[in-house]
């Protein structure tokens, strides 16, 4: 069975074709990256845009490069849920004008879940029951999944995202946008010891809290550089030498690390699990991976990293092992859920 997922829920335009749940025939991604870094930010009217004018080339492009027609394609499944509502309607407009026009059952998908699936891409396909920490610019939860579409979300974040917090602290501290990578990058000339931030402390036990680590990381470098609490944020990465920069990369970077590892070895220790993974773009960071294979005794097969952050082929795979269990949905009645979570979809 070859499916055709599509995704556009924030400032990636993707598509790509899996077949069987296992196999990447194609992969295309259009990023907005450098579009966005202007602004430090993803701006949602610019991203609905860029989508529009690329959705289609990129849709037949992911034909071309799987050696696909429209009659190999078996189904399509988009990404419905949770997003931008601008760039969920761009994405979820083609699925269900090409399901019609093609005559092809189409799958609604739920873009942090998916994300889960890159996983499944990889050479050893992970065992149920499944432990997966998903970390990006606009989530953090920890899910235990039991199979395909029956999981349980054990905590998430009660604030921030931990992809937030890095870009956030990034801005701070004078790094590049996006700020994930330019953390990481500065953190490897820094001391992961040189400025002692805070873990924050809460009732639920497997949630997170990043805010106030942020938070921290402000008052750090307001201190470091002698103004008070007044002084702009934006005005103190100029203030700052590249040694203390690459320090407080460094610093920050470890405390958000052991934060999410904390939460997630607790979890394996509380549930029988038999596999561990983590998804998002935040999964690509490499000292996350590090230090959560030192801390949990089962073996992770990390998904590759183009594959962590948005991308079509974990939309396709999901896509699959749905259709397995699930009826289509007529093209007609899909509707976007710019907000929706998985604890509302489960």
């Amino acid at each position: 069975m070859k499916i055709l997922g599509i995704e556009s829920s924030c400032d990636e335009t993707a598509a790509a074709i899996v077949e069987d749940g296992r196999r990447l025939l194609s992969n295309v991604v259009n990023s907005q990256i450098d579009i966005h870094a202007v602004y430090g930010g993803v701006v949602p009217e610019v991203a609905a845009r860029s989508h529009i004018e690329v959705i289609n080339p990129v849709i037949n492009q992911a034909l071309t490069d799987a050696n696909c027609t429209w009659d190999d394609i078996d189904g399509i499944a988009v990404t419905y849920a949770p997003g931008l509502i601008g760039s969920l309607l761009i994405g979820t407009l083609a699925a269900r004008t090409l399901a019609i026009l093609k005559n092809k059952p189409l799958y609604p998908i739920h873009h942090v879940e998916a994300h889960v699936y890159a996983n499944f891409l990889n050479e050893k396909t992970p065992e149920f029951p499944m432990l997966a920490l998903i970390v990006s610019g606009g989530h953090s939860q920890l899910v235990l999944f039991r199979d395909h579409g029956d999981y349980e979300l054990l905590g998430q974040t009660c604030d921030d995202a931990v992809g937030e917090a890095f870009d956030k602290v990034a801005k701070i501290i004078g790094l590049a946008y996006p700020g994930g990578p330019s953390i990481a990058a500065a953190a490897k000339n820094g001391n992961p010891l040189a400025y002692k931030l805070p873990k924050s402390k809460l009732s639920g036990a497997y949630d997170f809290s990043f805010s106030g680590l942020k938070t921290a990381v402000l008052r750090a470098v307001q201190n470091e550089v002698g103004v008070d609490i007044t002084f702009p944020s934006t005005q103190l990465a100029g203030l700052l030498t590249d040694a203390r920069r690459n320090d407080f990369a460094a610093s920050f970077q470890r405390i958000a690390v052991e934060t999410l590892v904390d939460k997630t070895e607790r979890a394996y220790f509380d549930f029988d699990v038999k596999s561990v993974i983590i998804a998002g773009g935040v999964a690509a960071n490499s000292e996350l991976r590090r230090i959560l294979s030192d801390r949990i005794p089962v073996n992770i097969d990390y998904a590759p990293m183009n594959l962590c952050t948005d991308n079509a082929a974990m939309v396709a795979t999901m896509g699959y092992y749905y259709a397995l269990k699930n009826q289509p949905t007529s093209p007609y009645d899909l509707e976007v859920a710019p907000s929706l979570s998985m604890a509302k979809s489960a």
